[in-house]
């Protein structure tokens, strides 16, 4: 058994926590009392006699009290059980003194009565320095098991908020490319079948590849590539388009689909608004720590529109950053009287 094996089988063993709990509560008060008059025998024989009702009354507060007033806010019904409890064991613990440790040890006590309520008090809060140690622990223990459950129960948020947000990305980009497919079939393009394979391999890619959590920033690029070849296809010589890789970019992973809602604003947002030559700039640098990627296009002037609101895709993709990578991106909109220019940096 490795050592993880067996720390792992020591804090799972709840019997053996207990043993060693309450072991070490005996041999700790045993050895402070009997070190003042040298007497431990008596102090171990006291702390033995006086275990079974700490016991009791410390788990009667831990499994009854804590969880049915401490935890749901019922204090003063708690307070009002804790003492009465913590009374009753200290009329108990006097009966184990008055019939069992006196007459071993200390036989003159006896001539004082059994209801002697000083002594019966002094028991009963001898009893609240464990009770309250093993009370802290338990809360501990509960805070911790919250602060894990809440954990999880945000991780799996997260995950789910995710994959919806990825369910998204797909009826938006089918949409937007069946129209281009349209487009083709209406003026009997000889494009429209070449389209069709391309728009099944990105199909393939966004239903078999996308399935993890990051992708090859290779095959994130290849995509990007399909995309823009289904783009020059629709808009033939009236667009200009430049895709340029830099840097190192084989050995990088991304989140899939994070690049395909900035690069289809330029063309629905760019070559579509304009009658004119128009231009997209596609730009990917991988730098040792930090990936850069610009994406810009032109814009129609003659249309005067100077601010563009956002669409589902960029309101999606912003999301999918500040989940995926909190404190660990930045992202720039500068949108120009000619141009738009995104400007995504992703640190590793």
């Amino acid at each position: 058994m490795t050592l993880k094996q067996r720390l792992h089988w020591l804090f799972g063993n709840h019997i053996l926590q207990h043993t060693i709990f309450w072991a070490a509560h005996v041999v700790f008060y045993a050895t402070l009392w009997g070190s003042f008059e040298e007497n431990y025998v008596y102090t171990f024989s006291e702390e033995l006699m006086f275990l079974p009702g700490k016991m009791a009354f410390t788990y009667f507060t831990l499994y009854f009290l804590l969880p049915r007033y401490l935890l749901p806010g019922r204090y003063s019904a708690f307070f009002l059980w804790f003492v009465g409890a913590s009374f009753l064991t200290g009329i108990f613990q006097r009966y184990v003194s008055y019939g069992f440790l006196y007459p071993m040890f200390y036989p003159e006590w006896m001539n004082a009565p059994f209801f002697y309520w000083a002594k019966i008090v002094k028991l009963s809060v001898m009893m609240y320095p464990v009770t309250f140690v093993a009370v802290a622990i338990k809360l501990l223990k509960y805070w911790y098991v919250n602060q894990q459950a809440q954990q999880v129960l945000t991780q799996e948020k997260l995950q789910a908020e995710l994959k919806f947000l990825k369910t998204q990305i797909h009826p938006h980009f089918l949409f937007n490319t069946l129209n281009n497919l349209y487009a083709l079939t209406l003026k009997k393009s000889d494009k429209a079948p070449e389209m069709v394979l391309k728009l099944s391999e990105l199909i393939n890619y966004m239903l078999y590849e996308c399935t993890s959590d990051e992708v090859s920033l290779s095959k994130e690029i290849k995509f990007i590539q399909n995309y823009i070849d289904v783009e020059k296809m629709r808009y033939g010589d009236k667009l200009d388009i430049e895709l340029r890789i830099t840097g190192e970019v084989s050995d990088r992973k991304i989140a899939p689909l994070i690049l395909l809602p900035f690069v289809e604003n330029c063309f629905k947002h760019g070559a579509s608004e304009t009658l004119q030559q128009s231009w997209v700039k596609v730009s990917i640098d991988g730098q040792p720590h930090v990936l850069i990627i610009k994406v810009e296009n032109s814009k129609s002037p003659e249309n005067g529109i100077t601010t563009r609101k956002e669409g589902i895709g960029i309101q999606n993709v912003k999301r999918r950053l500040d989940l995926l990578y909190p404190e660990k991106h930045t992202l720039k909109i500068l949108n120009g009287e000619e141009t738009f220019l995104i400007v995504l940096t992703l640190n590793s």
